[in-house]
Protein backbone atom coordinates (compact mmCIF):
# COMPACT_ATOMS: atom_id res chain seq x y z
CA UNK A 1 0.00 0.00 0.00
CA UNK A 2 1.43 3.57 -0.95
CA UNK A 3 2.12 5.95 1.53
CA UNK A 4 0.60 9.44 0.79
CA UNK A 5 1.96 12.68 1.78
CA UNK A 6 -0.11 15.41 4.31
CA UNK A 7 -1.25 17.44 1.80
CA UNK A 8 -2.25 14.34 -0.93
CA UNK A 9 -3.76 12.79 1.85
CA UNK A 10 -5.70 15.98 3.66
CA UNK A 11 -6.74 17.34 -0.32
CA UNK A 12 -8.13 14.02 -1.36
CA UNK A 13 -10.11 13.81 2.14
CA UNK A 14 -11.04 17.32 1.68
CA UNK A 15 -12.15 16.48 -2.02
CA UNK A 16 -14.71 13.70 -0.86
CA UNK A 17 -15.76 15.41 2.55
CA UNK A 18 -16.68 18.70 0.17
CA UNK A 19 -18.24 16.60 -2.48
CA UNK A 20 -20.56 14.45 0.55
CA UNK A 21 -21.38 17.55 2.34
CA UNK A 22 -22.21 19.41 -1.26
CA UNK A 23 -24.43 16.11 -1.92
CA UNK A 24 -26.27 16.79 1.42
CA UNK A 25 -27.13 20.54 1.13
CA UNK A 26 -28.73 19.67 -2.48
CA UNK A 27 -31.37 17.03 -0.61
CA UNK A 28 -31.48 19.01 2.89
CA UNK A 29 -34.09 21.33 0.97
CA UNK A 30 -36.25 18.32 -0.39
CA UNK A 31 -36.03 16.97 2.61
CA UNK A 32 -37.46 19.85 4.77
CA UNK A 33 -40.29 20.01 1.19
CA UNK A 34 -41.12 16.69 2.37
CA UNK A 35 -41.45 16.81 6.18
CA UNK A 36 -41.56 20.26 7.00
CA UNK A 37 -39.87 22.61 9.07
CA UNK A 38 -41.81 20.49 11.78
CA UNK A 39 -40.56 17.76 10.84
CA UNK A 40 -36.79 18.64 10.26
CA UNK A 41 -36.87 19.61 13.68
CA UNK A 42 -38.14 16.10 15.04
CA UNK A 43 -35.14 14.44 12.21
CA UNK A 44 -32.26 16.38 13.59
CA UNK A 45 -32.99 15.10 17.14
CA UNK A 46 -33.29 12.09 16.44
CA UNK A 47 -29.93 12.49 14.43
CA UNK A 48 -28.68 14.08 17.36
CA UNK A 49 -29.21 10.92 19.70
CA UNK A 50 -27.66 8.92 16.89
CA UNK A 51 -24.48 10.92 16.43
CA UNK A 52 -24.10 10.47 20.60
CA UNK A 53 -24.06 6.93 20.41
CA UNK A 54 -22.02 6.99 17.19
CA UNK A 55 -19.84 8.98 19.03
CA UNK A 56 -19.27 6.69 21.91
CA UNK A 57 -18.63 3.59 19.63
CA UNK A 58 -16.80 5.10 16.97
CA UNK A 59 -14.68 8.27 17.88
CA UNK A 60 -12.01 6.72 19.84
CA UNK A 61 -10.79 3.49 18.58
CA UNK A 62 -10.91 3.98 15.07
CA UNK A 63 -8.23 7.23 15.98
CA UNK A 64 -6.46 4.62 18.36
CA UNK A 65 -5.93 2.48 15.07
CA UNK A 66 -4.59 4.90 13.36
CA UNK A 67 -2.18 6.27 15.97
CA UNK A 68 -0.97 3.08 16.87
CA UNK A 69 -0.77 1.39 13.56
CA UNK A 70 1.38 4.40 12.21
CA UNK A 71 3.86 4.50 15.40
CA UNK A 72 4.05 0.80 14.60
CA UNK A 73 5.51 1.59 11.51
CA UNK A 74 6.96 4.32 11.96
CA UNK A 75 9.47 1.80 14.16
CA UNK A 76 9.04 -1.10 11.23
CA UNK A 77 7.19 -3.39 13.40
CA UNK A 78 4.74 -3.93 10.73
CA UNK A 79 3.36 -7.51 12.38
CA UNK A 80 2.08 -5.69 15.11
CA UNK A 81 0.47 -3.01 13.11
CA UNK A 82 -1.45 -5.61 11.64
CA UNK A 83 -2.14 -7.42 14.68
CA UNK A 84 -3.79 -4.20 16.49
CA UNK A 85 -5.72 -3.70 13.78
CA UNK A 86 -7.38 -7.29 13.72
CA UNK A 87 -7.64 -6.90 17.47
CA UNK A 88 -9.41 -3.28 17.06
CA UNK A 89 -12.08 -4.26 14.12
CA UNK A 90 -12.90 -7.09 16.42
CA UNK A 91 -13.66 -4.48 19.68
CA UNK A 92 -15.37 -2.37 16.99
CA UNK A 93 -17.68 -5.13 15.54
CA UNK A 94 -18.84 -6.26 19.27
CA UNK A 95 -18.79 -2.66 21.02
CA UNK A 96 -20.93 -2.21 17.48
CA UNK A 97 -23.12 -5.11 18.05
CA UNK A 98 -24.12 -3.52 21.95
CA UNK A 99 -24.58 -0.13 20.74
CA UNK A 100 -27.22 -1.49 18.12
CA UNK A 101 -29.37 -2.99 20.71
CA UNK A 102 -28.72 -0.64 22.97
CA UNK A 103 -30.20 2.27 20.57
CA UNK A 104 -33.21 -0.05 19.59
CA UNK A 105 -33.91 -0.80 23.15
CA UNK A 106 -33.46 3.10 24.48
CA UNK A 107 -35.14 4.81 21.93
CA UNK A 108 -38.44 5.50 23.51
CA UNK A 109 -36.44 6.44 26.63
CA UNK A 110 -33.98 9.21 24.92
CA UNK A 111 -36.19 10.64 22.93
CA UNK A 112 -38.77 11.64 25.61
CA UNK A 113 -35.83 12.57 27.54
CA UNK A 114 -34.67 15.46 25.09
CA UNK A 115 -38.21 16.54 24.10
CA UNK A 116 -38.59 15.21 21.24
CA UNK A 117 -40.80 11.84 21.72
CA UNK A 118 -42.07 11.53 18.13
CA UNK A 119 -38.17 11.22 17.47
CA UNK A 120 -38.12 7.51 18.78
CA UNK A 121 -39.36 5.93 15.02
CA UNK A 122 -36.21 7.55 13.57
CA UNK A 123 -33.92 6.68 16.35
CA UNK A 124 -35.09 2.75 15.72
CA UNK A 125 -34.42 3.35 12.15
CA UNK A 126 -30.90 4.48 12.74
CA UNK A 127 -30.07 1.88 15.05
CA UNK A 128 -28.33 -0.67 12.60
CA UNK A 129 -26.05 2.03 11.26
CA UNK A 130 -24.33 1.95 14.52
CA UNK A 131 -23.64 -1.70 13.65
CA UNK A 132 -22.37 -0.90 10.05
CA UNK A 133 -20.59 2.48 11.01
CA UNK A 134 -18.26 0.79 13.12
CA UNK A 135 -17.08 -2.39 10.72
CA UNK A 136 -16.44 0.86 8.80
CA UNK A 137 -14.98 2.74 11.22
CA UNK A 138 -11.99 0.21 11.51
CA UNK A 139 -11.00 -0.09 8.18
CA UNK A 140 -11.11 3.94 7.72
CA UNK A 141 -8.56 3.96 10.77
CA UNK A 142 -6.44 1.15 9.52
CA UNK A 143 -6.06 3.63 6.03
CA UNK A 144 -5.51 6.58 7.97
CA UNK A 145 -2.39 4.78 9.76
CA UNK A 146 -0.85 3.43 6.79
CA UNK A 147 -1.28 7.05 5.49
CA UNK A 148 -3.49 6.40 2.79
CA UNK A 149 -6.59 8.24 2.71
CA UNK A 150 -8.20 7.45 -0.76
CA UNK A 151 -10.59 4.70 0.38
CA UNK A 152 -11.77 6.70 3.60
CA UNK A 153 -12.89 9.06 0.59
CA UNK A 154 -14.15 7.01 -1.58
CA UNK A 155 -16.11 5.09 1.01
CA UNK A 156 -17.74 8.84 2.22
CA UNK A 157 -19.06 10.03 -1.37
CA UNK A 158 -20.81 6.63 -1.57
CA UNK A 159 -22.07 6.76 1.38
CA UNK A 160 -23.26 9.63 1.14
CA UNK A 161 -24.93 9.34 -2.27
CA UNK A 162 -26.76 5.81 -0.97
CA UNK A 163 -27.81 8.06 2.21
CA UNK A 164 -29.33 10.81 -0.27
CA UNK A 165 -31.18 8.33 -2.48
CA UNK A 166 -32.73 6.36 -0.14
CA UNK A 167 -33.63 9.00 2.47
CA UNK A 168 -35.52 10.97 -0.19
CA UNK A 169 -37.16 7.80 -1.58
CA UNK A 170 -38.50 6.38 1.76
CA UNK A 171 -39.24 10.00 3.73
CA UNK A 172 -41.67 10.30 0.50
CA UNK A 173 -42.91 6.91 1.22
CA UNK A 174 -43.63 7.38 4.54
CA UNK A 175 -44.62 10.32 4.91
CA UNK A 176 -48.65 9.45 3.73
CA UNK A 177 -48.60 7.40 7.24
CA UNK A 178 -47.83 10.43 9.25
CA UNK A 179 -45.07 12.83 10.08
CA UNK A 180 -43.31 10.85 12.58
CA UNK A 181 -42.98 7.75 9.81
CA UNK A 182 -41.73 10.21 7.26
CA UNK A 183 -38.60 11.32 9.51
CA UNK A 184 -38.03 7.66 10.42
CA UNK A 185 -38.00 6.87 6.50
CA UNK A 186 -35.86 9.89 5.90
CA UNK A 187 -33.42 7.96 8.32
CA UNK A 188 -33.27 4.49 6.52
CA UNK A 189 -30.54 5.69 3.59
CA UNK A 190 -28.09 6.30 6.71
CA UNK A 191 -28.13 3.05 7.73
CA UNK A 192 -27.62 1.63 3.67
CA UNK A 193 -25.07 4.68 3.15
CA UNK A 194 -23.34 2.91 6.36
CA UNK A 195 -23.49 -0.54 5.00
CA UNK A 196 -22.56 -0.10 1.05
CA UNK A 197 -19.46 1.69 2.79
CA UNK A 198 -17.86 -1.07 5.52
CA UNK A 199 -18.84 -3.61 1.97
CA UNK A 200 -16.72 -1.43 -0.02
CA UNK A 201 -14.03 -0.88 2.72
CA UNK A 202 -13.76 -4.50 3.51
CA UNK A 203 -13.26 -4.85 -0.91
CA UNK A 204 -10.42 -2.38 -0.90
CA UNK A 205 -8.97 -4.21 2.47
CA UNK A 206 -8.90 -7.36 0.59
CA UNK A 207 -7.72 -5.97 -2.70
CA UNK A 208 -5.27 -3.47 -1.33
CA UNK A 209 -4.58 -3.40 2.21
CA UNK A 210 -1.54 -5.05 2.79
CA UNK A 211 1.72 -3.71 4.08
CA UNK A 212 4.25 -3.69 1.83
CA UNK A 213 8.01 -3.42 2.79
CA UNK A 214 11.04 -3.51 0.36
CA UNK A 215 13.66 -5.56 2.83
CA UNK A 216 11.35 -8.32 3.84
CA UNK A 217 14.17 -9.98 5.19
CA UNK A 218 14.36 -7.02 7.68
CA UNK A 219 10.74 -7.63 9.08
CA UNK A 220 10.65 -7.92 13.30
CA UNK A 221 9.06 -10.23 14.60
CA UNK A 222 6.02 -9.80 16.95
CA UNK A 223 7.15 -7.52 19.96
CA UNK A 224 3.40 -7.08 21.78
CA UNK A 225 1.10 -9.57 23.20
CA UNK A 226 -2.38 -9.05 22.32
CA UNK A 227 -3.13 -7.66 25.83
CA UNK A 228 -0.45 -5.13 25.42
CA UNK A 229 -2.00 -4.04 22.08
CA UNK A 230 -5.23 -3.95 23.96
CA UNK A 231 -4.14 -2.28 26.43
CA UNK A 232 -2.63 0.67 23.93
CA UNK A 233 -5.96 0.95 21.96
CA UNK A 234 -8.25 1.64 25.54
CA UNK A 235 -5.27 3.72 26.59
CA UNK A 236 -5.56 6.00 23.00
CA UNK A 237 -9.02 5.62 22.36
CA UNK A 238 -11.03 6.21 25.91
CA UNK A 239 -9.88 9.82 26.59
CA UNK A 240 -10.97 10.54 22.58
CA UNK A 241 -14.16 8.50 23.09
CA UNK A 242 -15.09 10.71 26.34
CA UNK A 243 -13.74 13.76 24.42
CA UNK A 244 -15.73 13.75 21.53
CA UNK A 245 -18.76 12.05 23.49
CA UNK A 246 -18.79 14.66 25.98
CA UNK A 247 -19.05 17.13 22.81
CA UNK A 248 -21.96 15.30 21.62
CA UNK A 249 -23.15 14.78 25.00
CA UNK A 250 -23.03 18.64 25.13
CA UNK A 251 -25.32 18.79 21.86
CA UNK A 252 -27.57 16.70 22.93
CA UNK A 253 -28.10 18.34 26.55
CA UNK A 254 -28.69 21.46 23.84
CA UNK A 255 -31.47 19.85 21.70
CA UNK A 256 -33.55 19.82 24.87
CA UNK A 257 -32.21 22.77 26.65
CA UNK A 258 -32.95 24.98 23.49
CA UNK A 259 -36.39 23.59 23.17
CA UNK A 260 -37.60 24.07 26.65
CA UNK A 261 -35.53 27.49 26.96
CA UNK A 262 -37.43 28.42 24.01
CA UNK A 263 -40.68 27.20 25.76
CA UNK A 264 -39.87 29.29 28.58
CA UNK A 265 -39.64 32.38 26.51
CA UNK A 266 -43.21 32.24 25.52
CA UNK A 267 -42.47 30.04 22.07
CA UNK A 268 -45.15 27.21 21.99
CA UNK A 269 -44.18 23.55 21.00
CA UNK A 270 -44.48 23.80 17.34
CA UNK A 271 -42.35 26.89 17.15
CA UNK A 272 -39.68 26.37 19.37
CA UNK A 273 -39.47 22.80 16.87
CA UNK A 274 -39.22 25.04 14.55
CA UNK A 275 -37.02 27.39 15.71
CA UNK A 276 -34.56 24.22 16.77
CA UNK A 277 -34.78 23.02 13.04
CA UNK A 278 -33.38 26.74 11.65
CA UNK A 279 -30.55 26.33 14.20
CA UNK A 280 -29.59 22.54 12.70
CA UNK A 281 -30.37 23.87 9.06
CA UNK A 282 -26.80 26.48 10.19
CA UNK A 283 -25.21 23.49 11.77
CA UNK A 284 -25.67 21.59 8.98
CA UNK A 285 -24.01 24.72 6.75
CA UNK A 286 -21.51 24.93 8.69
CA UNK A 287 -20.64 21.70 8.62
CA UNK A 288 -19.42 21.60 4.92
CA UNK A 289 -16.13 23.68 5.54
CA UNK A 290 -15.86 21.86 9.28
CA UNK A 291 -15.26 18.66 6.69
CA UNK A 292 -12.38 20.21 5.57
CA UNK A 293 -10.92 20.45 8.87
CA UNK A 294 -11.95 17.56 9.91
CA UNK A 295 -10.19 16.23 7.00
CA UNK A 296 -7.11 18.40 7.53
CA UNK A 297 -7.11 16.65 11.56
CA UNK A 298 -7.46 13.07 10.21
CA UNK A 299 -4.01 13.56 7.43
CA UNK A 300 -2.48 15.39 10.31
CA UNK A 301 -2.67 13.19 13.12
CA UNK A 302 -0.55 9.82 12.19
CA UNK A 303 2.03 11.57 10.94
CA UNK A 304 2.79 13.93 13.40
CA UNK A 305 1.98 10.55 15.77
CA UNK A 306 4.65 8.95 14.05
CA UNK A 307 6.81 12.07 14.19
CA UNK A 308 6.65 12.11 18.11
CA UNK A 309 7.16 8.06 17.98
CA UNK A 310 10.63 8.71 16.77
CA UNK A 311 11.31 11.59 18.49
CA UNK A 312 11.46 14.12 15.88
CA UNK A 313 10.77 17.25 17.30
CA UNK A 314 10.98 19.53 13.94
CA UNK A 315 8.88 17.75 12.14
CA UNK A 316 6.53 17.84 14.61
CA UNK A 317 6.61 21.43 14.84
CA UNK A 318 6.80 21.57 11.21
CA UNK A 319 3.20 19.84 10.45
CA UNK A 320 1.56 21.54 13.84
CA UNK A 321 2.65 24.83 11.69
CA UNK A 322 1.33 23.73 8.34
CA UNK A 323 -2.08 22.09 10.34
CA UNK A 324 -2.73 25.83 11.93
CA UNK A 325 -1.79 27.94 8.33
CA UNK A 326 -4.28 25.32 6.54
CA UNK A 327 -6.99 25.95 9.53
CA UNK A 328 -7.18 29.68 8.51
CA UNK A 329 -6.65 29.09 4.66
CA UNK A 330 -9.92 27.87 4.95
CA UNK A 331 -11.96 28.65 8.16
CA UNK A 332 -11.75 32.25 7.88
CA UNK A 333 -12.86 32.77 3.67
CA UNK A 334 -15.38 30.00 4.11
CA UNK A 335 -16.93 32.10 7.91
CA UNK A 336 -16.99 35.17 5.54
CA UNK A 337 -18.84 34.22 2.71
CA UNK A 338 -21.23 32.42 4.36
CA UNK A 339 -21.99 35.26 6.20
CA UNK A 340 -21.74 38.31 3.48
CA UNK A 341 -24.03 35.76 1.17
CA UNK A 342 -26.13 34.00 4.63
CA UNK A 343 -29.29 35.50 2.59
CA UNK A 344 -28.75 34.41 -1.21
CA UNK A 345 -27.73 30.88 -0.24
CA UNK A 346 -30.66 30.68 2.09
CA UNK A 347 -33.02 31.45 -0.99
CA UNK A 348 -30.89 29.40 -3.30
CA UNK A 349 -31.11 26.56 -1.14
CA UNK A 350 -34.81 26.52 -0.34
CA UNK A 351 -34.25 25.80 3.44
CA UNK A 352 -36.44 28.70 4.82
CA UNK A 353 -35.78 30.97 7.74
CA UNK A 354 -32.71 30.98 10.32
CA UNK A 355 -30.32 33.47 7.96
CA UNK A 356 -29.90 35.63 10.86
CA UNK A 357 -28.41 32.62 12.90
CA UNK A 358 -26.03 32.60 9.88
CA UNK A 359 -25.01 35.52 9.65
CA UNK A 360 -24.27 36.21 13.32
CA UNK A 361 -22.99 32.35 13.59
CA UNK A 362 -19.95 32.59 11.29
CA UNK A 363 -17.39 32.71 14.21
CA UNK A 364 -18.34 29.75 15.65
CA UNK A 365 -17.07 28.40 12.52
CA UNK A 366 -13.65 29.59 12.93
CA UNK A 367 -13.40 29.15 16.62
CA UNK A 368 -15.09 25.53 15.73
CA UNK A 369 -11.89 24.82 13.64
CA UNK A 370 -9.04 25.70 15.74
CA UNK A 371 -10.67 23.66 18.24
CA UNK A 372 -10.45 20.57 16.18
CA UNK A 373 -7.45 21.09 15.05
CA UNK A 374 -5.66 21.82 18.99
CA UNK A 375 -7.65 18.68 19.98
CA UNK A 376 -6.17 16.42 17.43
CA UNK A 377 -2.81 18.16 17.93
CA UNK A 378 -2.87 16.98 21.81
CA UNK A 379 -3.82 13.33 20.83
CA UNK A 380 -0.97 13.28 18.65
CA UNK A 381 1.64 14.48 21.15
CA UNK A 382 0.08 12.33 23.96
CA UNK A 383 -1.84 14.57 26.16
CA UNK A 384 -5.16 12.86 25.64
CA UNK A 385 -6.60 13.64 29.00
CA UNK A 386 -5.86 17.23 28.82
CA UNK A 387 -8.18 17.90 25.43
CA UNK A 388 -10.72 15.91 27.15
CA UNK A 389 -10.48 18.29 30.58
CA UNK A 390 -10.73 21.38 28.85
CA UNK A 391 -13.75 20.22 26.04
CA UNK A 392 -15.83 19.28 29.48
CA UNK A 393 -15.03 23.03 30.74
CA UNK A 394 -16.04 24.41 27.36
CA UNK A 395 -19.43 22.22 27.21
CA UNK A 396 -19.93 23.50 31.14
CA UNK A 397 -20.00 27.18 30.02
CA UNK A 398 -21.67 26.67 26.65
CA UNK A 399 -24.45 25.08 28.77
CA UNK A 400 -24.66 27.46 30.86
CA UNK A 401 -24.59 30.52 28.37
CA UNK A 402 -27.38 28.85 26.32
CA UNK A 403 -29.75 28.12 29.61
CA UNK A 404 -28.99 32.04 30.43
CA UNK A 405 -29.47 33.42 27.32
CA UNK A 406 -31.80 31.29 25.11
CA UNK A 407 -34.62 32.23 27.44
CA UNK A 408 -34.46 36.03 26.76
CA UNK A 409 -37.80 36.39 24.48
CA UNK A 410 -35.52 38.89 22.54
CA UNK A 411 -32.67 37.06 22.09
CA UNK A 412 -34.59 33.48 22.20
CA UNK A 413 -32.10 30.43 19.61
CA UNK A 414 -29.86 33.16 19.23
CA UNK A 415 -28.30 32.32 22.68
CA UNK A 416 -27.14 28.75 21.22
CA UNK A 417 -24.89 30.75 18.70
CA UNK A 418 -23.22 32.66 21.93
CA UNK A 419 -22.99 30.00 23.74
CA UNK A 420 -21.33 27.85 21.45
CA UNK A 421 -18.60 30.44 21.26
CA UNK A 422 -18.16 30.52 24.47
CA UNK A 423 -17.78 27.03 24.72
CA UNK A 424 -15.25 26.34 22.26
CA UNK A 425 -13.18 29.71 23.19
CA UNK A 426 -12.11 28.48 26.61
CA UNK A 427 -11.17 25.44 25.39
CA UNK A 428 -9.03 27.22 22.56
CA UNK A 429 -7.09 29.33 25.29
CA UNK A 430 -6.31 26.17 27.66
CA UNK A 431 -5.17 23.88 24.46
CA UNK A 432 -2.83 26.59 23.76
CA UNK A 433 -1.20 26.99 26.75
CA UNK A 434 -0.95 23.19 27.13
CA UNK A 435 0.42 22.66 23.88
CA UNK A 436 2.79 25.84 23.77
CA UNK A 437 4.20 23.86 27.40
CA UNK A 438 4.49 20.36 26.17
CA UNK A 439 6.12 21.25 23.30
CA UNK A 440 8.36 24.03 24.93
CA UNK A 441 7.87 26.41 21.64
CA UNK A 442 6.47 29.33 21.09
CA UNK A 443 4.02 30.08 18.73
CA UNK A 444 1.04 32.73 17.74
CA UNK A 445 -2.47 32.02 16.93
CA UNK A 446 -3.32 34.97 15.83
CA UNK A 447 -0.31 35.46 12.86
CA UNK A 448 -1.41 32.82 11.00
CA UNK A 449 -4.78 34.46 10.89
CA UNK A 450 -3.70 37.87 9.57
CA UNK A 451 -3.24 37.58 6.22
CA UNK A 452 -6.30 35.32 5.71
CA UNK A 453 -8.68 37.44 7.60
CA UNK A 454 -7.46 40.50 5.53
CA UNK A 455 -7.86 38.42 2.16
CA UNK A 456 -11.48 37.47 3.39
CA UNK A 457 -12.08 40.63 4.24
CA UNK A 458 -11.16 41.98 0.43
CA UNK A 459 -13.42 39.45 -0.51
CA UNK A 460 -16.35 40.27 1.71
CA UNK A 461 -16.24 43.77 0.49
CA UNK A 462 -16.90 42.89 -3.39
CA UNK A 463 -19.04 39.74 -3.34
CA UNK A 464 -21.74 40.77 -1.68
CA UNK A 465 -22.23 44.02 -4.13
CA UNK A 466 -21.64 41.91 -6.90
CA UNK A 467 -24.17 39.35 -6.10
CA UNK A 468 -26.38 42.31 -6.05
CA UNK A 469 -25.77 43.98 -9.02
CA UNK A 470 -25.84 40.55 -10.96
CA UNK A 471 -28.96 39.47 -9.65
CA UNK A 472 -30.56 42.73 -9.91
CA UNK A 473 -29.64 42.63 -13.88
CA UNK A 474 -31.00 39.06 -14.45
CA UNK A 475 -33.99 39.70 -12.44
CA UNK A 476 -35.18 42.46 -14.99
CA UNK A 477 -33.46 40.01 -18.34
CA UNK A 478 -35.11 36.57 -17.35
CA UNK A 479 -37.71 38.37 -14.79
CA UNK A 480 -37.26 35.11 -12.57
CA UNK A 481 -36.50 35.81 -9.02
CA UNK A 482 -35.30 32.21 -8.18
CA UNK A 483 -32.97 31.87 -10.89
CA UNK A 484 -31.42 35.04 -10.92
CA UNK A 485 -30.74 34.70 -7.32
CA UNK A 486 -28.85 31.47 -7.47
CA UNK A 487 -26.96 32.18 -10.60
CA UNK A 488 -25.80 35.56 -9.03
CA UNK A 489 -24.73 33.32 -5.67
CA UNK A 490 -22.77 30.63 -7.72
CA UNK A 491 -20.80 33.43 -9.55
CA UNK A 492 -20.46 35.47 -6.78
CA UNK A 493 -19.09 32.50 -4.98
CA UNK A 494 -16.27 31.52 -7.85
CA UNK A 495 -15.47 35.26 -7.92
CA UNK A 496 -15.02 35.60 -3.97
CA UNK A 497 -12.45 32.34 -4.29
CA UNK A 498 -10.80 34.21 -7.00
CA UNK A 499 -10.52 37.16 -4.98
CA UNK A 500 -9.39 35.34 -1.91
CA UNK A 501 -7.04 33.50 -3.49
CA UNK A 502 -4.95 36.25 -5.88
CA UNK A 503 -5.82 38.54 -2.46
CA UNK A 504 -3.50 36.16 -0.45
CA UNK A 505 -0.81 35.61 -2.88
CA UNK A 506 -0.46 39.02 -3.00
CA UNK A 507 -0.01 39.76 0.33
CA UNK A 508 2.22 36.98 0.78
CA UNK A 509 -0.25 34.29 2.58
CA UNK A 510 0.49 31.64 -0.18
CA UNK A 511 3.99 30.87 -0.58
CA UNK A 512 6.11 29.05 -3.14
CA UNK A 513 7.40 26.20 -0.20
CA UNK A 514 3.42 25.84 -0.19
CA UNK A 515 2.93 24.76 -3.70
CA UNK A 516 6.63 22.14 -3.20
CA UNK A 517 3.93 20.46 -0.94
CA UNK A 518 0.96 20.58 -3.01
CA UNK A 519 0.13 17.42 -5.41
CA UNK A 520 1.01 18.44 -8.73
CA UNK A 521 -1.80 17.64 -10.40
CA UNK A 522 -3.48 19.75 -7.95
CA UNK A 523 -1.07 22.80 -9.34
CA UNK A 524 -2.01 22.83 -13.21
CA UNK A 525 -5.25 23.75 -12.26
CA UNK A 526 -3.64 26.90 -10.89
CA UNK A 527 -3.60 29.64 -13.70
CA UNK A 528 0.01 30.77 -15.06
CA UNK A 529 -0.26 34.15 -14.19
CA UNK A 530 -0.99 33.59 -10.49
CA UNK A 531 1.48 31.08 -10.76
CA UNK A 532 4.25 33.62 -11.26
CA UNK A 533 2.88 36.04 -8.16
CA UNK A 534 4.08 33.12 -5.71
CA UNK A 535 7.23 34.10 -3.81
Amino acid sequence: MKKQSVTKGFAILSIAGMMAKVFSLIYIPVLINILTDQGYGIYSAAYQIFSFIFVLTNSGIPVAISKLVSELIATENYKDALKSFRLARYMLLFLGFIMALFTIGASGFLSKRIGYPKAQLSVLALAPSILFTSVASAYRGYFQGMGNMTPTAISQVLEQLVNIIFSLVFAAMFIKYGLEAGCAGGTIGTSLGALVSALFLIYCHRKNGAIKVKDKDSIKNEKYSVAYLMKKIIHYGLPITLCVGMNSAGVLVDVSNTKARLMVAGFNEVNATVLYGYLAKYQQLINVPIAIISSLSMAVLPVIAGAAAKGDKKQVKNNINYAFRSCFLIAIPAAVGLGSLADPIYKMLHIGGGVEIMSYGVIVLVLMAVAQIQTTILQSIGKLYAATLYSLIGICFKILTNYILIANPSINVMGAIYGSAVGFLIPIILNHRMIKKSLRVKFSLILPAIRPFIAGSIMGFIILPFHSIINNALVGLIKKVYISNAIATMVAIILGIFVYVYSLILIGGIRKKDLDRMPSKLIKFIPKFIRKRIK
